[in-house]
């Protein structure tokens, strides 16, 4: 059976530009050129555009403006967040994150380690929630900073992340959280966080991909990571990307303006999937949390198959869909995920996420629950491993 057309089931990595985006950006992707640190009419035109994109965010996020930091994508914040605030610190301390971090969190805190720093990594339960009593027995007098993703972007769960930061404000320790995926459907207001930092990427809510932010809390050190012109108040040097920023502010107001219908929308058809794939495969392993879970995220996994050959089956169906992150969809090995939360060595392999956004269907759900369990049992009697 294939679709009359490709059916997108992998917002979770990337969305399209959209057109209201697009079109805010245009101006400054042509006629209004100028280089927003010149002091010549183009310049200040280009700089009023930028500070008033710095305005828009800070309103989504409940701060002050001068407490946004403009990047070129979340790895970026990320990176800049973490070891931006534990290095202005001192040369020595502890941090605290999670087993379940995206590697832009992991791979920071790693290195880190290689500094000399000594970290802590909080298991998670099974339905891959952090709990925060394991936060605040891993304090230290010498914690710098705990790191701590607000929803998975693997297996959509979301974490008590304001009551994470209410254990770092009350211990004097700045709270990151990586809000890639919470970013359609979560409140990002700063304070009702409690959180020091915070990272968005545009591509994520249908900006284009290029541009992150970086909430920072005035209060909150740090050591810049990029250095050169001073832009960003001293925070990450470089000529300020003007489309983009306009782009990812449009972007932001959209996605809070829509939250709640986004929420209704989503959620329905993902319950739709999780109760069809039930009845027609009694079997399959629903990974994470159903209750505290990302209204758009679908993650199960199939008894002795992989996911590589899951994967082509359903585009050669026309259903786009991903494995765990598109991060790590080219390595061939155990998502960590879904080994911190305990999945079974016979389900490991065989994951399979599908991720819904604005223009997901009732048809294209239908249609992917007329493809998938056809397809899951073809591939498991091809398979000695699930006999």
């Amino acid at each position: 059976m294939q679709s009359p057309r490709a059916i997108y089931m992998d917002y979770s990595a990337t969305t399209g530009v959209h057109p209201d985006v697009l079109a805010a950006m245009m101006p400054y992707l042509g006629p209004e050129f100028g280089n927003p640190n010149s002091i010549h009419s183009m310049g200040v035109a280009a700089r009023q555009a930028v500070e008033d994109a710095r305005a828009r965010v800070a309103r989504v996020l409940g701060c002050r403006p001068s407490e946004i930091v403009f990047t070129g994508c979340a790895t970026e914040s990320i990176n800049l967040a973490i070891k931006g605030i534990v290095r202005a610190q001192g040369r020595t301390g502890h941090v605290i994150t999670s087993a379940i971090e995206h590697h832009a969190v992991l791979h920071s805190v790693e290195q880190l380690e290689r500094e000399g720093y000594e970290a802590t990594v909080v298991p998670v339960s099974s339905e891959g929630i952090v709990d925060p009593d394991d936060v605040r027995r891993a304090l230290r007098p010498d914690t710098r900073l705990i790191s701590i993703m607000y929803a998975n972007n693997q297996i959509g769960t979301i974490q008590p992340i304001a009551e994470i930061g209410r254990i770092g404000r009350e211990a004097g320790v700045p709270v990151h959280t990586d809000a890639v995926q919470a970013a359609r459907s979560e409140s990002l207001d700063a304070e009702e966080l409690h959180v020091s930092s915070l990272a968005l990427s545009g591509h994520k809510f249908h900006a284009p991909k290029g541009v992150g932010i970086l909430y920072l809390r005035e209060s909150t050190p740090l050591e810049p990571q990029q250095v050169g012109g001073g832009q960003e108040g001293g925070r990450r040097s470089g000529t300020e990307n003007v489309p983009y920023i306009v782009g990812i502010a449009t972007a932001l107001e959209r996605a809070a303006g829509m939250r709640e219908e986004y929420r209704r929308h989503t959620s329905r058809l993902r319950d739709e999937i999780f109760e069809g794939l039930l009845r027609e495969l009694p079997d399959v392993r629903i990974n994470g949390s159903r209750e505290r879970r990302l209204p758009n995220n679908v993650h199960v996994s199939f008894r002795g198959i992989e996911a590589q050959a899951l994967l082509m089956g359903l585009d050669m169906r026309g259903i786009c869909a991903a494995s765990d992150s598109a991060c790590q969809q080219a390595a061939l090995q155990a998502s960590h995920v879904l080994q911190a939360i305990g999945v079974p060595e016979d389900y490991l392999y065989g994951s399979l996420r599908l991720t819904l956004g604005d223009d997901s269907t009732e048809e294209d759900v239908q249609y992917l629950l007329d493809c998938l369990p056809e397809l899951v049992r073809r591939l498991q009697a091809l398979s000695p491993a699930a006999v």
